[in-house]
């Protein structure tokens, strides 16, 4: 009945996102198996962080659309996300969805929740802070940037990523608290609402920073010799633009991954810190 359930309800919401344009048809199939694993595997709480996380980034990516349409012309992937997105903000989360289930352990969970506030946090930073009004700077040289560059932090940015963190752990949290089904037993006897809120929180902020981090030194960048920006994308305004930094095969989708390790790993360690494991 679980896979059932998880099919019906994973396959109605990425239908609808398929029909929205906020997936590509490679992230439908992507973003039903993995829902429907999870929802399995796990139970409405692991399904219904997963889901917190993509109904309110894709909502964020179309509001105001044409006001971000500068900062996002130099991202490597913009609009319909496509299965290597779907899997960079979800494959980690579900491969520890999948090592709690063999194997139940809190610490499991605190890591998810982890990964969940750190990929909803820099999503929500990346959407909401492309409205800035005043522009980014670099978090490794603190200079000033373009709208859209890699590693570059705005205030507005850091106060949408903490507020995603956030976000996340209160969903969690009243999932928890109103379902049928819990997250190990460790954790519900041990649950303090501010605290497990705060963990998420935390672990979003630090997941989004190691992802701008990257971003501005491993990550690949480009410049165009058309227009003269520096984006991700290996093509830029109908020409091969010229690699200018960064490591072979560290694409958006890599730093991504690894932000949200950053997050699940420093979630781990707060949970441990205020011995809620």
């Amino acid at each position: 009945m679980e896979w059932l359930i998880g099919l019906a309800c994973s396959t109605g919401i990425a239908g609808a996102a398929y029909i929205k344009r906020s997936l590509s048809g490679s992230g439908f199939l992507a973003a039903m198996i993995l829902g429907t694993v999870m929802y399995a595997l796990g139970s409405a709480v692991w399904f219904g962080s997963l889901i917190a996380f993509f109904i309110s980034s894709s909502l964020l990516s179309k509001w105001k659309k044409h006001a971000k349409e500068e900062a996002e012309s130099g991202y490597e992937k913009t609009g319909r996300r496509d299965a290597g997105q779907v899997l960079a903000n979800g494959g980690l989360g579900l491969l520890l969805c999948t090592i709690n289930w063999a194997f139940p352990y809190p610490l499991w969970w605190y890591a998810f929740l982890g990964v969940m506030a750190a990929v909803t946090a820099d999503t929500w930073a990346t959407e909401i802070g492309g409205l800035s009004r005043t522009p980014p700077r670099s978090i490794k040289t603190g200079q000033r940037v373009q709208p859209g560059t890699s590693g570059g932090v705005s205030g507005l940015g850091m106060g949408a990523s903490l507020a995603g963190g956030l976000f996340i752990g209160a969903v969690a949290w009243l999932l928890l608290s109103v379902s049928n089904h819990s997250a190990p037993d460790a954790v519900a006897t041990s649950l303090r609402p501010a605290a497990w809120i705060g963990i998420a929180g935390m672990a979003g902020i630090i997941g989004s920073l190691a992802d701008s981090w990257i971003g501005a030194t491993w990550q690949q960048m480009y410049r165009c010799g058309i227009c003269g920006r520096e984006i991700e994308q290996a093509r830029h305004c109908g020409m091969p633009a010229m690699r200018i930094r960064g490591r072979s095969g560290w694409n958006n989708d890599a730093v991504n991954v690894t932000g949200s390790l950053a997050g699940g790993v420093s979630a781990v360690l707060l949970a441990l810190v205020l011995g809620l494991s």
